[in-house]
């Protein structure tokens, strides 16, 4: 808004200039000095000068300024007087304290080809554009999440000229910002603290950088869960749980029944973290909680624990719901679905409304499998196994619905042996296994059982049904995936390039390999790198699009590999 004082400095009257005709033969420099306006009025005043800038002086006049040809001049003459005034009449301001110092940093400081490394990344766009080819350059943007989790392992600190970028990268990237924020440390909070763009990391920090007290010192443990902000309470409630279970739950007793219905849930929430036992009358008595939500949740960490009184109710309300049938010529499921849901499934945090589009008797058969033990069913169904009670037919087309349940039953109680059970063979004709209705459940059931076991199931998955299906599975997998699952991806886009179709139908997986395959794999693609020979049914040009997209995929690889050395320099690169 000074910008018009600037241009009108050297003609106006306030100007420095030596005395002499004035540079306009009308208008204010030749009129007698009047009054200016008084200190009350310089707001208006400018308002109205800026107004009359925006519309032009050709639709508006100011007050006392002639129109026509001199407008445009008298406009920026009174825009300087005005400047001039409404400097003139600040107050000086008492001086602002000094920021504290930041913080030391005990962490060692990075290497400086990781260092150099670090810059790149965090100023490189050549990935970010939307769109179109990627070409063969690595995605250096996308690399970033891998570098921060390599370089907190190794308990580096960040260098402090890249904070400012690496808080706007967590900024823009919500996925970023755990590793982020922990790279960045007691250090990146600090410039937080300075600048409001950052104020994200103050709230996705625990406590917002508060150091939190120890377990022994009750005094500012108490202190801080009744005086603390809403953060920094869940925070301390976390740190607790994962050192003292019963401290932290004894200490979410005192102020239960005050705490708001919202905050009563996430901090229920908090009690997944070493759910035992011990911790079951507590979820017993948030069974009567006025809030539905709180309810269900107990209801959820109750049916986890499979010796709760929860769980047996539960137990004995869904076996009455299934049995084996042996009156036809093979055993077989028969299913007799609930007829209402009375108080006590209620209350043991069965819904009684059913969604959409959903029966109310399936509805409540699926919640009480789900929240029934496991365990129980072997006994309940003949001693058998859980691979035999899935492979049994389900009568009145009850099967889905069955199997759903035990799927979530599964996830939910962290069982892998009725995980194998309902994912069945990879290389079974229905892909999934009996049991596996959609891929998110097949990708929740791989999550209960072990990364080698895991990454071993996904690759006879692939060997089998190709990549079309794999995507989510192979988001579950760990990272490097391991090499069973990493050659079955690349022979499945061998097969695909071989197939003559065009790469972006696996854009998806291609860029998953960029990021998850092991490094020590990039030799063995240099046989993919050539253009191949294109067969009469290929697609136009796409064995050029496979050896690029190949080309970025190895050099992702390299880098990787360069990356790793870099953060570690015992390593040669």
């Amino acid at each position: 808004m000074n910008r018009p004082a600037t241009a009108a400095a050297p003609s106006g009257p306030h100007s420095a200039a030596p005395p002499g005709p004035a540079p306009h033969a009308t208008g204010p420099a030749d009129a007698p000095a009047a009054p200016g306006p008084a200190a009350s009025d310089l707001p208006g005043v400018w308002e109205d000068l800026v107004t009359t800038a925006l519309l032009g002086t050709d639709r508006r006049t100011p007050a006392d300024s002639p129109s026509g040809a001199d407008a445009p001049a008298a406009l920026l003459d009174a825009a300087a007087a005005a400047t001039v005034r409404r400097r003139a009449g600040l107050r000086p301001a008492r001086a602002a304290g000094r920021p504290r110092p930041a913080p030391e940093d005990p962490r060692p400081g990075l290497p400086p080809a990781a260092a150099r490394r670090l810059t790149t990344l965090l100023t490189d766009r050549s990935g970010a554009s939307g769109g179109g080819r990627r070409g063969a350059a690595p995605d250096l943007l996308e690399l970033l999440p891998q570098w921060l989790a390599a370089a907190n392992a190794r308990g580096f600190a960040a260098p402090p000229p890249v904070l400012p970028a690496l808080l706007d990268a967590a900024r823009g990237r919500t996925d970023l910002r755990p590793a982020a924020l922990r790279f960045a440390g007691p250090r990146g909070l600090w410039l937080a603290r300075l600048n409001p763009d950052w104020r994200f990391a103050l709230r996705s920090a625990p406590g917002g950088g508060t150091s939190l007290p120890g377990p022994g010192d009750t005094e500012r443990v108490l202190r801080l869960w009744q005086e603390g902000l809403f953060a920094e309470r869940v925070a301390l409630l976390s740190s607790l749980r994962s050192r003292e279970p019963s401290a932290a739950r004894e200490l979410l007793a005192t102020t239960w029944a005050t705490e708001r219905a919202e905050d009563r849930l996430m901090f229920l929430d908090s009690l997944r973290t070493r759910l035992g036992p011990d911790d079951e009358p507590f979820l017993e008595r948030s069974l009567a909680d006025r809030s539905r939500n709180v309810r269900a949740t107990a209801a959820e960490l109750l049916s986890a624990l499979p010796d709760s009184a929860l769980a047996r109710r539960m137990a004995v309300r869904a076996g009455a719901c299934v049995a084996v049938d042996h009156t036809g010529d093979a055993p077989l499921l028969a299913v007799e679905a609930p007829h209402e849901c009375d108080a006590g499934m209620e209350r043991d945090g069965v819904v009684p409304k059913a969604p959409a589009g959903r029966g109310e008797r399936s509805w409540w058969l699926g919640q009480l499998v789900e929240a029934a033990p496991l365990g129980t069913w072997s006994r309940r169904l003949g001693g058998r196994t859980p691979q035999q009670i899935v492979a049994l037919p389900v009568g009145d087309d009850w099967r889905s619905e069955l199997h759903a349940a035990w799927c979530r039953a599964a996830v939910r109680q962290r069982d892998a042996a009725w995980a194998r059970a309902l994912l069945g063979e990879p290389s079974a004709v229905e892909a999934g296994g009996p049991g596996a209705v959609s891929l998110a459940e097949r990708a929740q059931l791989l999550g209960t059982l072990a990364a080698g076991e895991r990454a071993e199931w996904v690759a006879g998955f692939i060997g089998t049904h190709g990549l079309p299906d794999a995507f989510q599975l192979l988001g579950v997998c760990a990272v490097p995936w391991a090499p069973p699952l990493g050659r079955a991806v690349v022979d499945a886009l061998d097969i695909a390039r071989d197939a003559g179709s065009y790469p972006w139908s696996f854009s998806g997986v291609m860029g998953l390999a960029e990021r998850c395959l092991d490094p020590a794999e990039a030799g063995r693609l240099d046989a993919l790198l050539a253009v191949p020979d294109e067969a009469e049914d290929a697609s136009p040009g796409a064995g050029g699009y496979w050896s690029e997209a190949f080309q970025r995929l190895v050099s992702t690889l390299r880098l990787r590999a360069a990356m790793l050395a870099e953060l570690d320099p015992a390593t040669p690169p």
